[in-house]
């Protein structure tokens, strides 16, 4: 018997953004899902628009795993984690400590497999660069759609992240930011008159 797939179905109790008042909370497993389609989308792109040679589908099922050690260790919130040096470099040993752990759930014959997904010192560095590009976007994102809902919670962690993305060399990201993020500052009636 594997707890994999019981521990896997709580990362939609587990709240992102708990020091921040939130207009709509936003779980783990939504915000997974999210990513996933971000990172396909980067990888699309990367792969069409600027020579790349990835996986998108490999990348969206790295994605969906992103965050999956957080069904032991809880959201820590980011200015905790990034306190300091020493705190971050504690946070990713507790981390892998985690993602071992749920590794140690998979059957045997397919603990290979999820090996690639679960464990993040197995994942291959340009797999992990869209990843964790597909992250920061989709929490750029949140802030826009909190900020659109009128709260100004978010204004700080807005900038900080936007500051990420346009330091991100990946072209992809540029692009992606360029076609489809504006639409997010819309209402709906302004989407679909665009149509």
């Amino acid at each position: 018997m594997s707890h994999l797939f019981a521990h896997l179905a709580r990362m939609k109790l587990i709240q992102r953004w708990p020091l921040m008042f939130n207009i709509r909370t936003e779980n783990v497993q939504e915000h997974s899902l999210q990513v996933a389609m971000v990172a396909h989308a980067l990888c699309l792109i990367k792969n069409k628009k600027f020579d790349g040679n990835l996986d998108p589908f490999k990348t969206a099922t790295m994605a969906i795993f992103h965050d999956c050690s957080e069904v032991l260790t809880g959201d820590l919130p980011t200015p905790v984690k990034y306190f300091n040096k020493e705190i971050e470099a504690e946070y990713k040993k507790i981390e892998h400590i985690a993602e071992q752990r749920l590794l140690d759930m998979v059957p045997p014959e397919f603990r290979e497999d999820y090996a690639e997904l679960i464990d993040s010192q197995l994942i291959t560095h340009e797999y992990e660069k869209l990843v964790k590009a597909a992250d920061t976007l989709c929490a750029y994102l949140k802030c826009l759609e909190e900020r659109k809902a009128g709260n100004h919670e978010f204004s700080t962690a807005e900038k900080r992240l936007k500051q990420s993305i346009d330091d991100n060399p990946e072209p992809a990201v540029a692009y992606f930011m360029t076609c489809f993020v504006p639409s997010f500052t819309l209402n709906l009636d302004e989407i679909n008159r665009l149509l």
